[in-house]
């Protein structure tokens, strides 16, 4: 297969609409898989096992359009009103009459959720019981990949020994150069990535929803406000910040409006697209380089979450989607290649260190952050202004600096767990009762 049309496949692959966190929203649609394979409508119990990362990410996130939080209501609400077929967006038909259900299959006690004992990053496993049946459904490696069905111990589908990260993918494109990479997405004909603009545009509209209403923890509305106060400049760093933390509070407060995914990711999603659209506000970018640019946005996001894993230790909006950011700003800004290496040892330089301690409302700061951090370093990249080799985890050439970034990122494994149990310690006792391994 050719690069350039390897690169489209992945693109259509990973850049989906979303609604909702998509961890709580990957746990919604396992739970409408397995009623889809249950005959019986008088549910028992729901079992649900998550991955100390889902559960991490699903912890305190608003679920779409309950106004909750957490796993729980999102399990209950894919069970009681959750279409499987419609994917990551299965949540958008829901309406005030299956929320109270759900409300009321988590009343009854029949929903329980622990962490399942796993080094898989994405793991959610649902069984359900009836008086006469029974219905096991496991999503591993990515948010809506069904590796095993099974209805009343037959085995419908099992795919649980495949290789989990990128097990969908042509991994060929992770070996190569970035400058290779990038090369190839200038020579795909507009036509064959001109969808790469419903990204833009539905991003654009949710970060407009977000500075129309003070929502969530109010980031990019209050950035907006002062910009109009003059006491912050109307300037291209402070409308990427604006727009994205928006965008994000919007999403991590839970409204119901679709955002264009990358690698697994609302948010990461959000950060990839929305400095692209403040660099378009600006200086006005022809379509064909727009759609350009969001390809190598998403493509680097994807290569360096290859490395790091899609749920990671490390914010994947600040190390994976920041980047990509970085690089397609640079790109649009004139850089050549040893401008779009640099951009990527400076981000990873200066905010390699950016923990991720769940999907939240103050995720909004850290897009904020991680987007100040990739126009800066694309300023700093497009002057030569480059973090030297030996600095940190710098290495010579951008694919090594990304490997360290692996090595950093399985380094700090014992930090997630630490994290985890103080997010459990503050929050878990709100959200699940009688939490255990299994």
């Amino acid at each position: 297969m050719k690069l350039e049309d390897l690169i489209v496949d992945i693109l259509k692959m990973e850049v989906v609409p979303a609604i909702g966190c998509t961890e709580p929203v990957a746990v919604a649609l396992a739970c409408a898989k397995a009623k889809e394979l249950l005959n019986d409508k008088e549910i028992a119990s729901i079992e649900v096992l998550v991955s100390p990362n889902i559960f991490k990410n699903g912890l305190a996130v608003g679920v779409p359009p309950t106004k909750e939080v957490g796993l729980p209501i999102a399990a209950a609400l894919g069970f009681v009103g959750g279409s499987c077929e419609k994917g990551l967006q299965l949540l958008e038909g829901i309406e005030k009459k299956e929320i109270e259900l759900a409300k009321a299959l988590l009343d009854s006690g029949k929903v329980k959720l622990n962490i399942k004992n796993t080094n898989e990053k994405v793991y959610i496993e649902v069984i359900l019981y009836s008086a006469k049946d029974s219905a096991r459904v496991i999503i591993k490696g990515k948010h809506n990949n069904f590796v095993y069905l099974e209805r009343q111990g037959h085995i419908i589908e099992d795919r649980l020994m495949e290789n989990d990260e990128g097990m969908e993918n042509d991994n060929s494109l992770y070996k190569m150069k970035i400058s290779s990479i990038v090369e190839a997405i200038e020579k795909i004909p507009h036509k064959s990535i001109a969808f790469m603009l419903e990204g833009l545009y539905m991003n654009e509209k949710v970060a407009m929803e977000g500075l129309q209403k003070n929502i969530g923890m109010g980031v990019g509305y209050t950035l907006y406000k002062n910009i109009r106060k003059g006491i912050l400049s109307d300037d291209f760093m402070n409308n990427a910040k604006m727009l994205t933390a928006a965008a994000s509070d919007v999403r991590m407060s839970g409204l119901k409006l679709p955002v264009m995914s990358s690698n697994g990711s609302g948010n990461n999603g959000l950060t990839a697209i929305l400095p692209i659209v403040a660099y378009n506000w600006k200086f006005n970018v022809p379509d064909e380089k727009l759609a350009k640019a969001l390809a190598m946005s998403h493509i680097i996001n994807s290569y360096i979450k290859n490395y790091i894993g899609r749920l990671s230790v490390l914010c994947g909006c600040g190390v994976a989607a920041g980047t990509g950011a970085a690089v397609a700003i640079t790109w649009l800004m004139g850089g050549k290649t040893s401008h779009i290496e640099g951009v990527i040892k400076n981000v990873l330089g200066d905010i390699s260190g950016m923990v991720c301690d769940g999907a939240k409302v103050g995720c909004a700061l850290k897009l904020s952050t991680s987007v100040s951090s990739a126009i800066q370093a694309a300023l700093l990249a497009i002057d030569n202004q480059v973090i030297p080799a030996g600095n940190g985890i710098i290495a010579e050439t951008v694919e090594d600096t990304i490997k360290n970034l692996k090595i950093l990122s399985e380094g700090m494994n014992g930090a997630d767990e630490v994290i985890l149990q103080v997010m459990q310690g503050m929050q878990a006792a709100r959200t699940v009762k009688n939490l255990k391994f299994l």
